[in-house]
């Protein structure tokens, strides 16, 4: 019988495909359920009590998560801190996550080690997955249960950081390539960009839209006149680097579908939000996403735990870091 043999490149798409559902199947849910029995409660209630204390908390946290596992994977390498400042943390969007959430997690992991027989046992990588879980259920929206079994990565570098992340002016085009990159399809994505339900970002990632800039914009979707003037009311033209307008701005702080009618009036903030009602592609999911929150739910639930798979690391690629800043 005649042999049939793949061309070359087809060979490592399917290797690699393999590599990434073998760490992927490491996976499960209360995978601490006898290492360390009271991980979760653990994350949840430090978790819990920081969002309370501060509300950047919730969506920072998601924000780590996505950036974590989008830049090499869910490893936790978002964490890593360099003493010369080589670290992802450092680089383009990242300089502006949350230090609250930041300070969340390292707590977090902080608490969970000091249980009696858990340390070095829950990586940071879990412990983000965990909050990030956590945060959507305390402000508002589904609880669910979370893959958990990642290993702490320890590697990490910010030059590599602006490149596998999508940009505030990104079309439709732009962020299915990037997210199919990583396994994750339009549905995936649009149920993603629905985190934007609560949080906020600072006037640089959308001033052009605002002002006369069209001209330096390749692409800037329309935007409700009467939202556009309460822009600039928060963003002058001389606007303070600290200045910021809600992603959501009818329930900034609820997690639910409001985000997706918000489109449908015209009323998203980065161009990258509005375009999913603007492109024909993808507005049907949008409608439906605003007409019915439980689809919405579902859809978010499944998009993050196919997000949480991505870049898994194995055996002698990953360890259980001591603390989430430095490797062992």
């Amino acid at each position: 019988m005649a042999r049939a043999f793949l061309p070359s490149g087809l060979v490592a798409v399917v290797a690699l495909a393999c590599l990434a559902d073998a760490a992927a199947a490491q996976l499960r849910q209360n995978y601490y359920a006898s290492s360390c029995p009271s991980a979760e409660s653990t994350v949840r209630s430090v978790i819990s009590q920081h969002v309370q204390q501060s509300f950047a908390v919730a969506p920072g946290t998601l924000r780590l998560f996505f950036h974590d596992c989008f830049v090499r994977g869910c490893d936790a390498s978002v964490m890593l801190m360099a003493a010369n400042g080589d670290d992802e943390s450092h680089s383009g969007a990242d300089a502006t996550l949350s230090p609250d959430a930041v300070e969340a997690i390292n707590k977090a992991k902080a608490a969970v080690e000091a249980l009696p027989g858990c340390a070095g046992k829950v990586s940071c990588a879990d412990i983000l997955a965990m909050a990030a879980r956590d945060v959507v259920s305390l402000t508002g929206g589904p609880s669910y249960g979370v893959e958990l079994g990642r290993l702490d990565g320890r590697s990490f570098s910010k030059s590599i950081v602006k490149h596998v992340l999508p940009g505030p002016g990104f079309d439709l085009n732009q962020l299915n390539a990037l997210f199919a990159s990583n396994g994750l399809t339009q549905f995936d994505m649009i149920a993603l960009s629905g985190a934007h339900t609560i949080g906020v970002t600072h006037c640089d990632k959308f001033v052009r839209r605002i002002y006369t800039f069209k001209q330096r914009l390749r692409y800037n979707p329309p935007m409700n006149l009467d939202f556009l003037r309460s822009l600039r009311k928060v963003c002058p033209m001389n606007y303070p680097p600290t200045a910021f307008a809600m992603l959501d701005v009818t329930t900034p702080k609820t997690f639910d579908n409001a985000y997706f009618d918000n489109l449908r009036y015209q009323k998203g903030l980065l161009a990258s939000d509005q375009v999913l009602f603007t492109d024909r592609r993808s507005r049907p999911t949008v409608n439906l996403f605003a007409a019915n929150s439980t689809a919405f739910f579902d859809a978010f639930v499944a998009a993050m735990a196919k997000l949480g798979r991505i870049g898994v690391k194995t055996g002698s690629a990953g360890e259980v870091r001591r603390v989430c800043t430095a490797v062992n």
